[in-house]
């Protein structure tokens, strides 16, 4: 029997690639709607671990179900590291994904320094809510004068890898799982989730 293991978002996009990335894992992947919770848990922590730890706590409590949770964003740095933590909220709410990315090109328009990074934070909680540990990642970047390719999701299309000559969204879904920052993050947090699966 397959455990359940809950990411805590409403996203299945995301929950396809943690799923493509830990293809090998024999669990059930959740979303937040397919246990049916409504709930929002807000996030009032100062970095990703911080918000990544509160979602993480709360949803496994609330599920009684083993929750993988996540904290990422974008740092820019001519924009001094936002959006950062208010990357998913940047704008204001009920902008959609490509409205957001346009919204940070306007912003950058007179900006010669275009170095910017994704980061990640992942946290795992057991049914209680009792953190079994977390992981961090980064992907090093630039902040393209136009969107690209039609891939990925968020910033992808403005997200550019110079050593790569493209942006996140043009690039192949495996060689993006590898590079992200989520991919990184979840990388280092393997090993953690093998053990404790192997172990219950």
């Amino acid at each position: 029997m397959r455990r359940k293991l809950l990411v805590a978002t409403h996203n299945r996009g995301k929950v396809a690639e943690y799923a493509d990335m830990l293809a090998d894992f024999e669990v059930e992947w959740l979303t937040l709607s397919d246990v049916g919770v409504t709930m929002d848990v807000e996030e009032t922590g100062d970095s990703f671990l911080a918000n990544g730890r509160l979602k993480a706590i709360s949803y496994a409590r609330e599920t009684g179900v083993l929750t993988l949770a996540e904290d990422s964003g974008l740092e820019v740095d001519a924009l001094n590291g936002e959006p950062g933590i208010y990357t998913a909220r940047y704008g204001g709410k009920g902008l959609s994904h490509e409205e957001r990315y346009r919204l940070l090109l306007s912003n950058m328009e007179d900006k010669l320094n275009r170095a910017a990074r994704f980061r990640c934070a992942i946290v795992l909680c057991d049914e209680n809510g009792r953190e079994i540990g977390h992981s961090n990642g980064i992907c090093e970047g630039a902040i393209a004068y136009k969107p690209m390719g039609n891939g990925g999701f968020g910033y992808d299309p403005v997200f550019y890898l110079p050593e790569r000559n493209k942006t996140m969204a043009q690039l192949p879904a495996a060689t993006k799982h590898q590079i992200s920052h989520r991919g990184q993050a979840l990388k280092n947090i393997m090993p953690l989730l093998r053990d404790w699966l192997a172990n219950e």
